[in-house]
């Protein structure tokens, strides 16, 4: 073959050549992209205890599903729920439905419950008094400041007998439904993280259970009141109307109410965290 005729052959092949080379490239790149691009993450706002280490004994199992769990942790009840409602976090697990219900009335938000998980019996506890019964007349009790924890805290001294209500069953009773306070009880409610440090300034502090667990509190043998087995606030996995049924949550939903979980919550807290299915 001359030099004449094999030029434009060569010319033909290079070009052929280039443009499969570009077509490659470009193929990579959108493989690249579509690698890069993980369609499979969840991310959870949670309370640091019980919440996110249950959040951390579901990661393996949601891993095994192709799901990427992130936890975001967080030390208060209203950040979590602003996140999930700006679409900044997918969802959230650390609250009870009557917190739930107020918080979107309040807001004007639309969160909704996904599944129930847990069951954290609210407890009373004191440093200076070993009972109940022990507390002065015009002792000093803190209590969360929110609404469903505040009617919480305040039906569970109404069920031991420390006050009445005009409403024994009421899960939005406030201070103002107050009908007798025999022992003069004196409350000041107050962010319910900031609880645990009380208890060194008054006779008696109303705790929510995660904060009780991280401050180093043990429920079932610290409280001098607490919650059975029956009580209904359970804590829930929640999210929005547009991502409740993704296939994401739902593995995720299925993952924290498994035998492997319950499992977990029944040996790691004995008693003071109880599976709610």
């Amino acid at each position: 073959m001359d030099g004449y005729s094999w030029a434009p052959h060569r010319h033909f092949i290079m070009k052929k050549a280039l443009a499969l080379v570009a077509a490659l490239l470009l193929a990579g790149c959108s493989v690249s992209g579509d690698a890069g691009k993980d369609t499979q993450t969840l991310t959870v706002a949670a309370t640091a205890i019980p919440h996110a280490e249950i959040l951390k004994q579901v990661k393996p199992i949601l891993a095994r599903e192709g799901v990427n769990l992130q936890v975001k942790v967080f030390a208060d009840y209203v950040q979590p729920n602003m996140q999930v409602a700006e679409k900044a976090i997918d969802l959230n697990y650390f609250q009870t439905k009557p917190y739930l219900d107020a918080f979107n009335r309040e807001r004007g938000t639309q969160l909704t419950i996904v599944t129930g998980v847990h069951i954290e019996p609210f407890g009373a506890y004191s440093r200076k008094y070993g009972s109940i019964a022990d507390l002065p007349d015009g002792a000093s009790v803190t209590l969360p400041n929110d609404p469903s924890n505040n009617s919480r805290a305040l039906l569970l001294l109404a069920r031991n007998g420390l006050i009445s209500l005009r409403d024994p069953n009421d899960e939005t009773a406030t201070l103002k439904d107050i009908t007798a306070n025999p022992k003069h009880l004196a409350f000041r409610p107050l962010e319910a993280a900031m609880l645990p440090r009380t208890l060194d300034e008054v006779d008696l502090a109303l705790i929510n259970t995660n904060y009780a667990l991280a401050a180093g509190l043990n429920p079932t043998k610290n409280a001098l009141l607490i919650e059975d087995r029956n009580s209904p606030y359970v804590n829930y996995l929640v999210g929005r109307p547009d991502n409740k049924d993704d296939p994401r949550v739902q593995k995720l939903a299925k993952a924290l109410t498994s035998p492997e979980i319950k499992a977990f919550i029944e040996r790691k807290y004995q008693g003071a965290v109880l599976p709610a299915f």
